[in-house]
């Protein structure tokens, strides 16, 4: 399973929180995952790129559907790639009409949104697996390792914001003991080529007991 794409917090009627991630990522991953012979299950945020024929997309909108939809799916899946970029943030209240200009500035309170891969990671079974990704601004290798740990995640991916909406991606695959055991600057085909053969070695491998087809 695989989730993708950026997600919506609506203020109101026709205004949302979101952020710019495309969903490619998420594409190349599902194509990488599908080349080596895996179901593929993508739960979308919403976006404008095509996912491979062969994944079974699952749309949703805010983040407390990706939550709720990569629960229900996880259960059927052998592990799970949080490639999505869900929105961190929710208003407290959501008004049911459109929102007036008044000329006088609007004060909006905000409270986090559930953590889908923190989620998936404190609930996954013996024998399943989580890859989470970071994206930081700065410190990114520390962050991402805090992150690797909160979530209880098997691998994390670390990138930075210069991936957001772009045809290519620079990141740094870290184990579970925070050491790093990939660079990989490319397309992200190509960087998900080379993420789906780690995953396929360190985890897919290890629970089948079989070595990485090719």
């Amino acid at each position: 399973m695989i989730t993708s794409g950026p997600t919506r917090q609506y203020l109101d009627p026709v205004r949302y929180l979101s952020n710019a991630s495309s969903g490619r990522m998420g594409a190349a991953l599902a194509t990488a995952a599908l080349e080596l012979g895996h179901e593929v299950v993508v739960i979308s945020g919403p976006v404008q790129i095509d996912y491979p024929p062969r994944a079974h997309v699952v749309p949703v909108v805010s983040t407390d559907d990706m939550l709720e939809a990569s629960q229900e799916w996880f259960k059927k899946c052998d592990g799970a790639i949080g490639a999505a970029a869900p929105c961190d943030y929710m208003p407290r209240f959501v008004e049911s009409q459109k929102i007036a200009k008044t000329g006088a500035p609007l004060t909006l309170e905000l409270i986090e949104t559930p953590d889908v891969v923190a989620t998936l990671g404190q609930t996954k079974l013996p024998g399943q697996w989580v890859v989470g990704f970071a994206l930081e601004t700065e410190d990114r290798r520390f962050r991402a390792t805090v992150k690797l740990e909160k979530k209880h995640c098997d691998l994390i991916v670390s990138n930075g914001p210069s991936a957001i909406d772009s045809l290519d991606n620079h990141v740094e695959l870290l184990d579970a003991a925070g050491d790093v055991v990939a660079s990989v600057h490319g397309s992200k085909q190509q960087v998900a080529d080379v993420l789906l053969d780690h995953i396929q070695q360190r985890l897919i491998g290890r629970v089948s007991g079989t070595k990485a087809p090719g």
